[in-house]
């Protein structure tokens, strides 16, 4: 493959979750905590969770964003053990 100029197409690399200093009020933090707890989530989590509803909620969610990864142990299998 090659791109505009003539050369060949740079590699593609495999687009990485973005790192985001994020500031709150302790008690803030606290709050969102405890919430992300009681979800099984962490706090990190939480905040995406929150910041792609509030998204969706205001139609700003880009069609392309993917979803949440999934974290911990995956589902059973149907199968039975042999």
């Amino acid at each position: 493959m090659t791109d505009s100029s003539g050369g060949p197409a740079p590699q593609r690399r495999p687009q990485q979750r973005k790192q985001v200093l994020l500031r709150l009020d302790p008690s803030v933090y606290e709050a969102l905590a405890r919430w992300a707890s009681d979800e099984l989530r962490s706090a990190n989590a939480q905040i995406e969770f929150l910041l792609r509803r509030a998204l969706a909620e205001a139609g700003r969610l880009p069609g392309g964003a993917k979803p949440i990864p999934r974290r911990g142990r995956p589902p059973a299998s149907d199968e039975p053990e042999r």
